[in-house]
């Protein structure tokens, strides 16, 4: 989010007293463990994502065994489960793999079973092969007894001559249905959320997520049901209120009624335990427009004890299993580790445009960069492709930290707003829609943009790409198609082929293929390869013509910051 001294002076006046910020000189102000003030020295602030120790010699492949629930939870009303089994080798972590000279069909596939661990009831037992991930076996979910204690799932592993062997654990999720309210899974697979509530008819949905944060003063605090369908009206298809519920159950409650999924805004009180408990009213946790609960906003700029934000996640998840929770993180690499895992799924605060200055700030008269300054964008450039590094950085510090083959699943907190001396204007629709796609193309599930009410402009802005996104045929490819695949061979005249970003997903013998020219200059001749594809079947976005010609997709020109989705056809 923005800044909010009023969020600060609340927090603080909350906060255990025993409790203390995180990093280096805690008694300094500080944003990301950076001091940003000129009186203060520069030093290292800490919490930077770094390899551990390479354990082996160069020539050893280790093999990291990881293992997830396809779902984040499954109900007793479903048959069937997965697992989803990543074997791939890593610099870091795991355990040697031998060489082989077997030609045997077991040759270079790790033998594995998968049981309970409380009473080794068998789940699954198969073989994988080794560097491959994504491998998907299902069980059958009536061997277990539905509860809300989750199940501890053990996998052993072994070569075929069984030396040597492996083993991990994971947790399971199997609960009782629900005969009201909502309730939302993540898929660690493809990473995209699925609601289940009366308007689903109790069956899993794909959703992605597209709306904002909504302020109290000037908008929810009118309790107008009018401002909720102009809002919804837009195009958009989820909220986040800043308030609590026991404070405006009535318009909560009707954006149940009308169908719009919201997430419950906890993070004026999620550090004290207490009030958190007192926040989850029933009428909350018993509604059918209740969407995930967010916590901690921007735990890390704001240096918050490690311990606050994984609190208030044990205490949302023993009250409320059938919902996740979310964590908003502000900064590039700020004890990304230690603040992540407090996430069920995490939220992007990049805020990149109309930056004051990008290195230096006016608002502090200080300088910005690794270990100094606050511009109001982390480690940030100025451009829209800052969303895409932010998610890219965040991507690889998983991969360090040994998680980076079940990532977790990101939604993009886009900027829709200016001012606090940081940011000189709003974005234009064209810097917005690059930025949505951006991520996006980076795997991100969804947008929930800072703050409504917006601009007219931007309103309109959001809710035109809203109604792409989040229904059909676009739907079903950015929320679980196999993908994103970043497209790095593409063809464009001159040198300007860095600045046009193409991703594409697969679902059903189709291809979506996004397009973004991320410069503020057009590019011509665009030529984006699409093996296999037969013909165009839509262009859901964009005003661009495409053509579909030998194995590609081309358009003569693609304006500054002018995106396009094509989905296409492909062959058998």
């Amino acid at each position: 989010m923005a800044w909010s001294w009023i969020f600060c002076f609340l927090t603080a006046a909350i906060a255990p007293a025993h409790a203390q910020q995180t990093g280096e000189h805690p008694d300094w102000p500080r944003w990301c463990g950076k001091v940003y003030q000129p009186e203060y020295p520069n030093f290292d602030p800490g919490g930077q994502t770094l390899p551990p120790p390479v354990p082996v010699a160069p020539c050893e492949h280790l093999l990291h065994v990881l293992f997830q629930p396809r779902y984040s939870l499954y109900l007793d009303s479903e048959r069937y489960g997965e697992f989803v089994i990543n074997a791939e080798f890593s610099q870091y972590y795991g355990t040697p793999w031998p060489s082989t000279n077997s030609s045997s069909k077991w040759a270079n596939r790790l033998i594995f079973s998968i049981h309970v661990a409380e009473n080794d009831e068998p789940l699954v037992q198969d073989t994988v092969l080794v560097n491959t991930t994504s491998n998907v076996f299902r069980f059958e979910l009536n061997r277990l007894e539905p509860s809300l204690t989750p199940i501890e799932v053990v996998l052993y592993g072994a070569p075929e001559n069984g030396i040597p062997t492996w083993s991990t654990t994971t947790t399971l999720l199997y609960f009782p249905s629900k005969s009201s309210g909502s309730v939302t899974r993540i898929d660690n697979l493809r990473g995209g959320l699925y609601l289940s509530n009366p308007s689903t008819n109790h069956t899993f949905t794909p959703f992605f997520p597209f709306g904002f944060y909504a302020s109290y003063d000037g908008f929810l605090r009118e309790n107008d049901t009018g401002l909720i369908d102009a809002y919804a009206a837009h195009g958009l298809n989820a909220i986040i209120p800043l308030t609590i519920y026991n404070d405006s159950s009535a318009i909560l409650d009707y954006m149940s009624e009308t169908n719009l999924p919201y997430f419950s805004s906890l993070r004026d009180v999620y550090r004290n335990l207490t009030l958190l408990r007192s926040a989850l009213a029933p009428g909350l946790l018993s509604s059918p427009g209740l969407l995930a609960h967010w916590s901690a906003d921007e735990p890390d700029g704001w240096q918050d004890p490690f311990s606050a934000p994984e609190a208030a996640h044990a205490l949302l998840r023993s009250l409320d299993p059938y919902h996740p929770v979310a964590v908003t993180l502000n900064c590039a690499d700020y004890y990304f580790g230690p603040y992540s895992a407090a996430a069920d799924f995490l939220m992007a605060d990049v805020y990149p445009v109309g930056l004051n200055n990008a290195t230096y700030s006016r608002k502090w008269d200080a300088p910005c960069n690794v270990t100094y300054g606050d511009c109001g964008c982390d480690n940030c450039e100025g451009t829209v492709w800052d969303v895409a590094q932010r998610i890219e950085g965040w991507r690889r510090h998983e991969r360090v930290l040994g998680r980076g083959s079940i990532p977790k699943t990101i939604l993009l907190n886009a900027q829709a707003f200016h001012g606090e001396d940081y940011w000189l204007r709003d974005p234009s629709p064209e810097e917005t829609w690059a930025m949505v796609l951006l991520a996006v193309h980076r795997g991100a599930k969804g947008v929930i943009s800072w703050l409504w009410p917006a601009s007219e402009t931007l309103a309109r802005a959001h809710g035109a790409l809203a109604r792409v996104l989040t229904r059909g045929p676009v739907l079903p490819f950015v929320v679980g198609g196999e993908g994103p695949r970043l497209v790095v061979d593409v063809h464009v005249d001159g040198s300007s082929s860095e600045i046009v970003d193409v991703a594409s997903w697969i679902v059903d013998g189709k291809m979506l293929v996004s397009v973004v020219n991320g410069g503020y200059v057009d590019v011509g001749n665009v030529e984006v390869p699409v093996p296999n594809a037969t013909v165009i079947e839509s262009t859901p976005w964009g005003s661009a013509e495409w053509k579909l010609e030998e194995g590609k997709l081309s358009v003569p020109l693609l304006p500054a910051l002018a995106g396009s989705i094509v989905i296409v056809d492909l062959l058998g």
